[in-house]
């Protein structure tokens, strides 16, 4: 049976920079996921804040044109602009990007085996044997560690007795890869009836344009209210008549980060472990800040055996910062009144609440910082490294 320090269940930006930071610390590591490819069914829109782009070394061409403006909409569609004078938004070019942090982590000495299925796990006393399926053929390895990066629906948050997602909100969108006319924009829709509990966007940054709903999923039809919100701003971003280049979904997780996600056999990243802004439900940012303290706790914990280095990875002390945020998205859920919500819009005009909003969109004020950001910088691209499969699955 092949034995690793550490098996990483699926291949996002959470598994991939937990992957690779772990393998950057000399452990030995496979990465697992069930696609065959890292750039394949991608989900997320892939909207990186400022904040991130400030303490995180991403590479250039792996991100859209700077967006420094936002457009709020209220339901009956006046628009509320807000405006910064610096860069707020990039939108990460996620197939690209995937493909990169996978040739840093095959740089790493991270072995990866795509079409790869996590298939449980058992406690041997000595870290857990790992069930896995590839090509329907069975496999076990033996893992000192277990990282689950497997999504909202964590199949790992599961098989070791971790806390899981039980509130999110689904979102579908298309990406049209066109230029588009104007200033690069976010423009977001209010409107319980179209996207209830949650908004409808059309993010452009003059090389894509993706437009998109989300909302509750027992209050909405996803596919039917995307179709409704083309209709009704298609002609307005030149769309009418185009197919989309590609199309993404899926579950976002807005009940905050989990209680319990980690003990001594694994942990939880990104959407496993409800690392998504409860209000605005942005992921990426506190995915890429808790798999930098994943990976270094997992280390600390593996080079000593104490339970107590993973103590700074505790889900209910991070819960403790979102209580506003967490009680926010209960009065937008609840929020179903389209003349409510235009009302709400109506109050934003105000000067103290639209400096709220522009926080809101632009502050700072988003996942605490782990002391991993700072001064970081990931492996530079290889020349030439591909990512060679792993025959342990």
């Amino acid at each position: 049976m092949s034995g690793y320090d550490a098996v990483v269940v699926g291949a996002g930006l959470a598994g991939l920079e937990t992957a690779r930071r772990l393998g950057e610390r000399g452990l030995r590591v496979l990465l697992a996921d069930g696609k065959a490819a890292v750039d394949r069914g991608v989900h997320t829109t892939g909207i990186f804040v400022r904040r991130t782009l400030d303490d995180f070394a991403l590479p250039d061409e792996c991100l859209g044109l700077p967006v420094s403006r936002v457009v709020l909409y209220s339901p009956r569609g006046r628009p509320l602009a807000l405006e910064s004078p610096r860069t707020e938004f990039r939108v990460g070019r996620m197939g690209a990007l995937y493909r990169w942090m996978l040739d840093g982590c095959v740089a790493a000495g991270v072995e990866w085996s795509p079409l790869t299925r996590f298939a449980g796990c058992l406690d041997d006393g000595a870290g857990c044997v790992v069930l896995l399926e590839r090509g329907g053929r069975g496999a076990a390895v033996h893992a000192r560690f277990l990282v689950g990066a497997d999504g909202a629906q964590s199949r790992v948050a599961s098989a070791l007795g971790l806390s899981e997602n039980r509130r999110w909100i689904v979102g579908v969108e298309e990406v049209f890869r066109t230029p588009s006319a104007g200033p690069p924009c976010f423009h977001c829709w209010l409107d319980p009836e179209l996207a209830p509990g949650y908004l409808a966007w059309v993010v452009t940054d003059g090389e894509e344009v993706h437009v998109g709903v989300g909302g509750h999923a027992d209050r909405f039809r996803p596919a039917e209210a995307l179709r409704r919100f083309r209709a009704r701003v298609d002609d307005r971003f030149g769309l009418r008549g185009r197919a989309a280049d590609e199309r993404r979904g899926g579950r976002i997780p807005v009940g905050g980060v989990l209680p319990r996600i980690a003990c001594a056999r694994g942990l939880l990243v990104g959407d496993a472990a409800g690392a998504v802004s409860p209000l605005t439900a942005g992921g990426l940012d506190p995915c890429i800040r808790l798999s930098a303290l994943a990976a270094r706790v997992a280390a600390e914990y593996l080079a000593t055996g104490d339970e107590a280095a993973l103590a700074p990875y505790a889900g209910t002390e991070f819960r403790k910062r979102f209580a506003s945020r967490l009680a926010l998205r209960r009065v937008l859920s609840a929020v179903r009144s389209p003349l409510l919500v235009e009302l709400g819009c109506a109050a934003l005009r105000t000067p103290p609440l639209r400096a709220l909003a522009s926080d809101v969109f632009f502050g700072r004020g988003s996942f605490p910082d782990t002391g991993e950001e700072r001064g970081y910088t990931p492996l530079a691209r290889p020349a030439g490294a591909r990512a060679s499969t792993s025959e342990a699955a």
